[in-house]
């Protein structure tokens, strides 16, 4: 059996063409130790892949993304191949489609999320199992001193498959991904013994190891834990399965979260299937009947959430504010207020940028981007929305050249009033209670703010000062004309 996948990492914009990247290293001793002792069959690939990577990373290239009028430099690509058990596997980065111009190189020191694709392929190399999809995981755990932490999982960038299967007549399909230290994820399909046209996405298994310090630095239980949830969903044997919308599966102490979803697990004479069978909520997105408000309502305050990003070293990022999105499309106004109880917050921490992803059943994504700037300041770069209309269509819109919540680093930013980020005329995001900090968060707390009152004191200083010399002239110019209104006095007394 031979496997051909790719593990693939996006950016949702690139942060522009003033992040200098460092140059990629490969490892060449893999390569070499490949090459002298190949699997039957796999010399050509090599040599090709090779060859193909000589030519795509070998060079600086760039690329326009629809909407943007400055080109912007693409990285050169890291790549890796190995041989384990005898099958060849290539991971190469690449973003997913739909970010705007094809990119085959991933811009290093940008803000990533992870798709993951895999293609199995039978002894005679045709395609027996595909998929795409999107994941993150959501572990809570307990402490050594007895306080309850979460940490979300979301950097897939060196997964593995090692155990994924075509299946055969004793055992069906499975996927089997590695990833992180100690992290496993498994999906089950299996043919109904009553139906030659179905089969079941049986079951799906996530296991994570609390030994991980970098991870669990102090978790209180130690050891290799799993979940296992019973899926029993039925699909057509000649579809392939789409589900774009957000789905959750949740127990004991894991929120599994999956989106962007492609898989055919019996792939029929090689091809993949392109009859599409849609999950429900992706119907009801695509069957609803259109409720159109004529004007925009006008909705309660939102409710105030709490938001975090934890990577290997903890929390790198707080959010707390309420949110409320104010949309205008196809001269429709509509308002949404951003329910934190059934948001799902995700993204990851760089030296220079940091990412917060809010997602629901109804925001695809709402990305805030925020950056570093003058080695000693932060502030809101970029927003990058995508959400479900209430008549089923998908509204999506960025801008990567904003200049909101400005404050030093090792400080928050923190506004109680209603704020507005203008991300375009047909979108403003008005926020309440705002504070983040998304840079050198200390033990998971929030450091000194910096209060946007601050911002008003500093227009207040000017106009006082305007004023106050407007004053001093008055007064010297009345002084003036008493003064000569007294000396044409005294003449004509004289």
């Amino acid at each position: 059996m031979t496997v051909n996948q790719k593990a693939r990492a996006w950016s949702p914009r690139p942060l522009g063409p003033s992040i200098t990247t460092p140059r990629a290293s490969f490892k060449r001793a893999d390569w070499l130790k490949a090459r002298k002792s190949p699997a039957p069959g796999l010399m050509t690939r090599a040599e090709s892949a090779e060859s193909w990577l000589l030519q795509r990373c070998g060079r600086w290239s760039s690329a326009l993304l629809s909407g943007f009028s400055e080109p912007f430099p693409c990285c050169r690509c890291s790549c890796r191949r190995r041989l384990l058990s005898g099958i060849m596997v290539c991971f190469r980065l690449a973003p997913v489609p739909g970010c705007g111009f094809l990119l085959f190189c991933l811009v290093l020191g940008t803000v990533s999320s992870y798709a993951l694709e895999l293609n199995l392929t039978d002894s005679s190399k045709a395609t027996c199992l595909y998929a795409k999809w999107q994941m993150n995981f959501t572990i809570r755990y307990e402490t050594t001193d007895k306080h309850n932490k979460t940490v979300t999982i979301s950097d897939f960038d060196a997964a593995a498959y090692n155990g994924s299967v075509c299946g055969d007549d004793q055992n069906g399909p499975k996927i089997a991904v590695q990833f992180g230290s100690g992290f496993s994820w498994i999906v089950n399909f299996t043919k109904e013994a009553s139906s030659t046209s179905t089969y079941l996405v049986d079951s799906i298994s996530f296991s994570y190891d609390t030994n991980d310090n970098a991870t669990f630095p102090d978790a209180k239980e130690k050891g290799v834990f799993t979940v296992n949830n019973r899926v029993a969903l039925k699909i057509p044997l000649n579809d392939i399965f789409r589900c774009n919308s957000l789905s959750t599966l949740e127990k004991s102490d894991v929120v599994q979260h999956y989106w962007d979803v492609h898989v055919q697990a019996f792939v029929q004479n090689g091809t993949v299937s392109t009859t599409e069978f849609l999950c429900d909520k992706d119907k009801t997105v695509t069957t609803a009947m259109p409720i159109v408000p004529t004007t925009a309502p006008s909705p309660t305050k939102p409710v105030v959430g709490s938001y975090s990003v934890v990577n290997s070293n903890g929390t790198c990022l707080l959010a707390t504010m309420g949110l409320q999105l104010n949309i205008t499309h196809d001269k429709v106004a509509s308002v949404f207020n951003i329910n934190p109880n059934t948001t799902n917050a995700t993204g990851s921490c760089q030296p220079q940028t940091a990412l917060l992803r809010l997602s629901s059943s109804n925001i695809k994504y709402l990305d805030f981007v925020f950056a570093v700037k003058n080695e000693n300041r932060f502030y809101l770069k970029e927003v990058n929305v995508s959400v479900i209309l209430v008549n089923g269509s998908v509204y999506s819109i960025s801008n990567t050249n904003l200049s909101y919540w400005d404050a030093p680093l090792g400080s928050s930013y923190m506004c109680n009033k209603e704020q507005t980020v203008s991300v375009s005329g047909a979108l403003q995001i008005n926020t309440f209670d705002l504070r983040v900090q998304p840079f050198s968060v200390t033990e998971g707390k929030y450091s000194t703010a910096q209060d946007c009152s601050a911002d008003d004191d500093n227009f207040l200083v000017p106009i006082a000062v305007g004023a106050a010399l407007a004053g001093v002239l008055i007064l010297v110019l009345l002084a003036y004309f008493i003064g000569l209104k007294r000396h044409h006095a005294g003449y004509e007394q004289f």
